[in-house]
């Protein structure tokens, strides 16, 4: 049995760049979705939006990559 040692180093490093990106994501989702005294919470809201649409590509994608 062997290890192909380079592959291992790639997917290592992808995922751990995937779950840096997902965890940026929803934290920005909830800076977006908290309520600011100003009243802009519109634009908080669609930028929450398209960060958990994002999130929901990427868990999806992942999902079709491991049933494929």
């Amino acid at each position: 049995m062997s290890v192909d040692w380079g592959s291992l180093g790639i997917v290592t490093v992808v995922g751990a760049a995937t779950a840096l990106t997902v965890v940026t994501l929803v934290a920005l989702a909830v800076v977006g979705l908290s309520d600011r005294p100003d009243g802009s919470s519109a634009t908080g809201r669609a930028v929450a939006g398209l960060c958990l649409l994002a999130v929901g590509v990427i868990a999806g994608y992942g999902l079709y990559v491991i049933a494929a």
